[in-house]
């Protein structure tokens, strides 16, 4: 049976082992992953005992906010407990064998094997194809709102042993606790858990197999679906055909404010976006690029109250990881153009910290640049003009800042472009 085979030593084994490397928060019992192995090996037997019984019941998430990374509110994070999280990894991994095969060639998130590149590139393929139009949805609120019973009826499709059907429903219902109190849930998916990835893929599949059916082409990655037709009014069939499906079948809400049929380069797509020249040509979208300004700006606040190569150590680790996601793009201006923001951004917390007129005077001449107070700007300018000044490129050029340990990003991109 499927429950003896999540509960198999080996299976919890693993399972343990990556909740341990995932690392994470403690949930609302307060225990965190040090203490797992403890406690399960003084309460396993119980808690195998109920699991194979039907009797377990999760304990409450814990109910955490973060910023969304475009800057537009909130986003809802459910944190399970780290005995919760070990037990639903072991259930993935049993799980995720047995349902992956079943779904579309077209979903690529949070599937082993594939990533966002390759959806990316499945979504270049599409529009050098001739298919240049994007139906591109966006479900409203997705995660929040999967309706339990449509979902839990399409895991029974392929789950037969009741005990595990029963498991992943109360794990879909346990409640959430803010500030004390819990709070039953009736629907919605909280990521957070190991589950939650997976079971974000069993509803839209129904929607994959619909777009299969009738012959469309399209890429989606967890809730952001884009489908490629050959022109406007096509994609308008299209969009308010799906938007009645969605509704009927799924109980989900097409987002008529961020969903729109458009021209690919009109829209971005996992933080890409294609020229509008004739040969779809990949670069990175414009609100990835302020993305990662509104990420850097708390980093560059901080920087005013210590060494600036500590500053640079932090920065570059960001960097390197930024742009080894976008290292698929092949417009380069936008690396050309953060590189020059960010070099006048380490110039502009130096001359903060320099503080005085008198300071910045005697730092500049130690530096190599002679010039009269009120040529450098000591009196009059603000900071951020002063960075941009050719004093201090000269004072502080970007080979200093290199030798400090600064990464380029238009440098990291052409060493990734020549390895792949």
């Amino acid at each position: 049976m499927l429950m003896e085979e999540v509960l198999r030593r080996e299976n919890l084994m693993i399972a343990h082992a990556r909740v341990v490397k995932n690392g994470g928060a403690p949930g609302v019992d307060g225990m965190n992953i040090e203490e797992l192995w403890d406690h399960c090996q003084k309460h396993w037997a119980r808690i195998r005992e109920e699991l194979l019984g039907g009797t377990y019941g999760p304990q409450p998430i814990r109910r955490v906010e973060i910023p969304k990374p475009d800057g537009g509110g909130t986003r809802t994070l459910g944190i399970p407990t780290v005995l919760d999280r070990m037990i639903q990894q072991a259930l993935l991994q049993v799980l995720q064998p047995i349902f992956d095969p079943t779904f579309s060639d077209g979903s690529f998130g949070f599937r082993p094997g594939r990533s966002a590149h390759d959806a990316i590139e499945r979504a270049r393929e599409h529009i050098a194809a001739g298919y240049g139009w994007v139906v591109d949805l966006d479900l409203e609120k997705f995660f929040d709102r999967v309706n339990h019973d449509v979902l839990m009826a399409r895991v029974a499709r392929v789950v037969k042993d009741k005990r595990v059907l029963l498991l992943i429903r109360r794990y879909l219902q346990a409640g959430m606790m803010e500030g004390g109190v819990v709070s039953p849930r009736a629907e919605g998916t909280p990521q957070g858990g190991p589950l939650s990835p997976l079971l974000s893929n069993v509803l839209p599949d129904e929607l994959d197999k619909e777009l299969e059916q009738r012959g469309h082409r399209f890429v989606r990655y967890a809730d952001d679906c884009n489908v490629y037709v050959r022109s406007e009014e096509a994609g308008k069939r299209v969009m308010a055909s799906l938007e009645r499906f969605l509704a009927k079948r799924l109980r989900l809400k097409i987002n008529r404010d961020k969903s729109a049929v458009a021209r690919p380069a009109e829209r971005k797509f996992l933080g890409y976006t294609v020229s509008r020249h004739r040969k779809p040509t990949l670069k990175v979208a414009p609100k990835s690029e302020q993305r990662l300004k509104r990420k850097l700006q708390p980093l560059f606040r901080r920087g005013r109250g210590r060494p600036l190569v500590d500053t640079i150590r932090e920065l570059s680790r960001i960097l390197r990881g930024w742009v080894a996601y976008f290292r698929l793009a092949e417009v380069t201006n936008c690396f050309e153009r953060l590189d020059k923001w960010v070099r006048r951004k380490l110039r502009c917390i130096l001359w903060r910290q320099w503080k005085k007129p008198r300071t910045r005077v005697q730092k500049l001449r130690e530096l190599g640049v002679n010039l009269r107070p009120e040529g450098v700007g000591a009196y009059s300018r603000g900071p951020w003009w002063n960075a941009g000044a050719s004093h201090m490129n000269v004072a502080v050029p970007s080979a200093a800042l290199r030798d400090m340990g600064l990464v380029s990003l238009l440098d990291e991109h052409r060493r990734l472009a020549r390895s792949t």
